[in-house]
């Protein structure tokens, strides 16, 4: 049996590597289940939205086509994040898409934060997240920092920062699945960090502090973008660029 075949039919009979490794026969429905889910993955449809879970920091999250599918790079985000974080904290999230960053330093951080997004179909799944782990969260439709009103000890964002003329050479899996709007960064990419570049201080605390994901090679155009700031980039265990910390 086919690792995809294995992880599918887990998520049909909702059972662990061991119990279907135990597994002597596969039920006649799950078996039909099983080849209208293979169906949709071998049309190019992602797993994880044919599952609508992905693991992020060892936490279970819901997903659908509305949100982008969390990537692994993305738990260094929180981890950076994390290491600033005590109770009295107060978090905002950018983008925040399907909830996974913000409820994962909401939840393992144990304090409190909102976040926004322009999507409100995205708000929806990030609801879902928030109810699944019961953290303090508020969730907010706005685009960027349009409908945020308060200031926050550390700001994050895994925004969208693929240039424009390169989506359409992603993988069918990401172009013609995942979402437009989640993936598109403008035409250098930069877009986003222009706008979160223009507002981000007024919206900190004192000493507060900025946490970005970046593109794989936008390290030095972001050092450029904040150079008024305190401005660090650290990369992913590959060695790409992939984390901004910016300090007031």
């Amino acid at each position: 049996m086919r690792k995809i075949e294995k992880q599918l039919l887990k998520h049909i009979l909702k059972i662990d590597d061991v119990q279907l490794m135990l597994l002597e026969e596969i039920p006649e429905q799950a078996e039909e289940i099983l080849g209208e889910l293979l169906k949709r993955y071998n049309e190019g449809e992602p797993l994880e939205y044919i599952t609508n879970e992905i693991n992020f920091m060892g936490l279970d999250f819901f997903v659908d086509q509305n949100v982008l599918i969390p990537r692994p790079e993305t738990e260094l985000l929180v981890e950076e994040v994390l290491k600033y974080v005590t109770k009295e904290t107060e978090i905002l999230d950018l983008c925040t898409g399907s909830g996974c960053i913000l409820v994962s330093i909401l939840k393992l951080g144990n304090c409190i934060g909102t976040g926004v997004d322009i999507s409100e179909k995205a708000l929806q799944v990030a609801r879902r997240n928030v109810k699944i782990h019961g953290v303090k969260a508020e969730l907010r439709k706005s685009d960027m920092f349009n409908m945020v009103e308060k200031k926050y000890d550390i700001i994050v964002s895994n925004p969208p920062y693929i240039e424009t003329k390169v989506i359409d050479i992603l993988e069918n899996r990401v172009k013609n699945y995942e979402p437009y709007i989640a993936l598109d960064g403008g035409g250098d990419g930069l877009n986003y960090y222009r706008t979160i570049r223009e507002f981000f201080a007024s919206n900190l605390k004192p000493n507060g502090m900025l946490f970005l994901e970046i593109g794989h090679d936008q390290g030095l155009a972001i050092e450029e973008l904040f150079k008024e700031f305190d401005t660090q980039i650290k990369k992913d265990y590959a060695g790409h660029d992939r984390i901004a910390i910016i300090k007031l």
